[in-house]
């Protein structure tokens, strides 16, 4: 696997100076949400220029560090329209920009129907889905216009709450140019936790063929609501998605979430060492 990080959960530095750090912290890509770690000069939809693009490229490469996943996590669900169009223009925006940048995929979650992007009852509706799958129809077909591919999230506070309902979406948007981020923890609440080994089982086999990145971290259970932590220190266990890595996904970008930048390389080494772990078990036992 490619282990990576979220430029922003790095020390708040220039873009080249969080890329040196991720390089010096043993990484090897990132996720990059572009309003979050690039304070030096505008990144609206209107600055995403072919010029850009290549100056980001060049920066990555020459730092050695892929980059993963072009985050877009805006609301198609919004449901004023004029707020939706402009959400659906930086959507492909970003598309284009990736299409030159040589990113991985542009990255989203998936929803919510409300302004405030929140949690309600009607996220779980049908009505929603329809809203969401209807809204991302027109930015998958210019995504496999533009040959990027976008990856949904499921959430389980969103529109696209479990693996059956990402299942879903994929099924009636019907492109290969729809995958799936997985990260295991966003698929959990207090309401399912306990069966946080049958919920990932679920995800990995409705979904395993389909996932294109995996983002990495933990959970803890605090004054009764789960808290996300940095991978190795909570309460997931990692093994099954080791496998399903070792087993199926070679070399994929797998991004840590929710550390800090003084615990960002024990988190990298957790993670590091469980795969040696399955990687020298399987050589033991073939």
């Amino acid at each position: 696997m490619q282990i990576g990080i979220r430029l922003h959960d790095t020390k708040p530095v220039s873009l080249e100076n969080r890329l040196q750090i991720v390089k010096e912290q043993g990484f090897t890509c990132a996720h990059v949400a572009l309003s979050k770690v690039i304070k030096e000069f505008p990144v609206d939809s209107g600055a995403l220029t072919p010029g850009l693009a290549m100056y980001l490229k060049k920066l990555f490469h020459d730092k050695g560090v892929d980059l993963a996943v072009l985050g877009c996590y805006l609301n198609l669900a919004h449901p004023d329209p004029a707020q939706l169009d402009k959400i659906r223009k930086t959507y492909l925006a970003h598309i284009r920009f990736a299409s030159i940048l040589g990113c991985g995929v542009v990255g989203t979650e998936t929803g919510a129907p409300n302004a405030e992007y929140k949690f309600e009852p009607a996220c779980r509706s049908e009505e929603a889905l329809r809203l969401f799958i209807e809204n991302l129809h027109p930015v998958v077909a210019y995504a496999q216009t533009m040959g990027v591919i976008l990856a949904i999230e499921p959430v389980c506070n969103h529109i696209v709450y479990d693996a059956r309902r990402a299942k879903q979406v994929l099924e009636e948007i019907a492109s290969p140019n729809l995958q799936i981020i997985l990260d295991p923890v966003n698929l959990l609440g207090l309401h399912n936790y306990k069966d946080r080994a049958e919920v990932i089982e679920e995800a990995i086999d409705l979904l395993g063929d389909d996932v294109a990145v995996i983002h990495m971290k933990d959970f803890i259970i605090r004054d009764n609501s789960l808290v996300s932590v940095a991978a190795g220190s909570g309460e997931l266990d990692y093994k099954p998605i080791i496998d399903f890595i070792h087993e199926r996904k070679p070399f994929i970008h797998c991004t840590l979430e929710d550390t800090t930048p003084e615990n960002a390389v024990t988190a990298r080494e957790y993670i590091e060492n469980m795969y040696r772990n399955v990687t020298m078990h399987s050589h033991f036992v073939s």
